[in-house]
């Protein structure tokens, strides 16, 4: 595919036009190179969030072997969000932009390696391992099976549970929440000056998002960081053009763990391979549907080239894992690029290519500090924890595993804690409702994986 654009740019731009279908969808360069960039500046901001949260940045009491280098992370960002974009716009020809998920790095960072202990090398790996089961899936057919498997309300109820918890995690590594010994959490001192700039990040972060200012996210985050240098409270960089960080301390990192493959045996593993999977599965279908459809993509509820969007996606994985950053996804916030008028995947080409030429601007990250990537993880939040409206509350059956997913995410400071509970209580509940009939198999199977998973892992 990648080599027929390349015959397809070398005949001219007539025939570019032609690939990407240029015509029928009624569009033309302008606004697709419009729209690549809208998408990349509501994007911008993981290249700057990722890094604070894979390292493990303001998180006391870690050891230096858990964090993993920023700078690394800053280009294997960078770098899987230009090869997945540009997966997204050759293969698939959609105007949707990629890049490490949100959630799911805090899933990587909080879960697999601060609560179960697991190197953030062998993290990797399960990253990598789940890209090639993603792609095997995907080839296979067997991606609708288990899409179909998983009740909806029971999709919702993840994404917003994760919406919760990446909220926790900003307003607990911001200081706005901070331990107390009594109650376990209370509200921080909010007259510090770097909580009183979170604060001020968030309500101006809100303020461009209600009004629908494109790149709200990245315009906030921008305006908290110049804020907090003009007070003091941020130091201001040496540069804004540099040296590109070396990618050499994540680069490969997931191959290492094939030197000891015992440590790859284990239900631990095995859960960590599966929450990444059932995440991303979800996410990536979930966006491909509401950005499909407000382009006009979508023909008779079905999506075009469906296979090819997500087989794109499940190779932005593997590449991501190699380059040294987590699970590689499809990004809700393409629509805002769509919304100025992207149609193809030319779109998406143009966000993959700034994504590229951001590797360039790395000491523009010396200013992002908890206080700057706050805004940004409470405002996702927010976005995912509209699917709260999405579940049947009145439906006690559906509405315990549903809540028990949600609530158990922050209470238990774990993705993959929340949705083993969820998936344990579902099966069982549908069974007293006597609505047994609706579970799939696949569920039943799932929850004596996750029962085993408390055993083994939290026995």
């Amino acid at each position: 595919m990648v080599l027929e654009y390349v015959g397809i740019l070398k005949k001219g731009e007539l025939t570019v036009k032609k690939y990407f279908k240029f015509d029928k969808h009624e569009t033309n360069y302008k606004r697709e190179i419009l729209g690549g960039l809208t998408t990349f500046l509501s994007m911008a901001y993981i290249l700057a969030v990722n890094p604070q949260v894979l390292s493990l940045a303001g998180v006391d009491g870690v050891s230096e072997n858990m964090k993993m280098d920023q700078g690394a992370i800053f280009v294997a960002t960078a770098l899987a969000a230009f090869v997945g974009s540009l997966f997204m716009g050759l293969i698939a020809r959609y105007p949707i932009g990629l890049a490490p998920g949100m959630g799911l790095n805090a899933f990587f960072a909080f879960t697999v390696v601060l609560t179960m202990g697991i190197p953030w090398q062998i993290g990797l790996t399960g990253v990598l391992f789940s890209g090639i089961v993603f792609a095997f899936l995907t080839m296979t057919g067997l991606r609708e099976i288990i899409i179909n498997a998983i009740p909806y309300q029971m999709k919702m109820a993840v994404s917003a549970g994760i919406g919760l918890f990446i909220t926790f995690v900003g307003l607990q590594s911001s200081g706005i929440i901070v331990n107390n010994d009594s109650t376990l959490v209370t509200l921080g001192h909010i007259t510090d000056g770097p909580v009183l700039l979170t604060i001020f990040g968030i309500i101006a972060t809100v303020i461009f998002y209600a009004l629908r200012v494109p790149g709200a996210i990245f315009i906030g985050m921008a305006l908290t960081a110049i804020v907090g240098m003009i007070t003091g409270l941020i130091h201001t960089p040496s540069a804004i053009v540099g040296q590109v960080p070396s990618i050499e301390p994540t680069f490969g990192a997931a191959f290492e763990a094939f030197k000891d493959p015992s440590q790859l045996l284990t239900v631990q593993f095995l859960i960590v391979i599966l929450t990444f999977l059932f995440i991303d599965f979800f996410d990536t279908a979930g966006t491909l549907v509401a950005v499909a459809t407000q382009a006009g993509i979508m023909k008779d509820n079905k999506l075009p080239r469906a296979g090819r969007a997500l087989f794109s996606d499940s190779l932005a994985t593997i590449v991501g894992a190699i380059f040294g950053t987590t699970t590689t996804t499809s990004y809700i916030e393409s629509s805002s690029g769509v919304a100025v008028g992207a149609r193809t995947g030319f779109a998406s080409v143009i966000t993959g290519f700034c994504f590229l030429l951001a590797i360039f601007f790395s000491p523009l990250m010396e200013v992002v500090t908890s206080a700057v990537t706050t805004p940004a993880l409470v405002v996702v939040g927010v976005l995912m924890a509209a699917n709260f409206a999405e579940i049947d509350w009145k439906k006690f059956e559906v509405a315990v595993p549903a809540f028990v997913t949600i609530i158990m995410m922050p209470l238990s400071y774990s993705i993959a804690t929340g949705i083993a509970c969820g998936f344990i209580f579902y099966p069982i509940t549908m069974l007293i409702s006597k609505r047994h009939k609706e579970v799939h198999p696949i569920m039943y199977a799932l929850m004596i994986l996750f029962i085993l998973y408390f055993v083994f892992v939290h026995g």
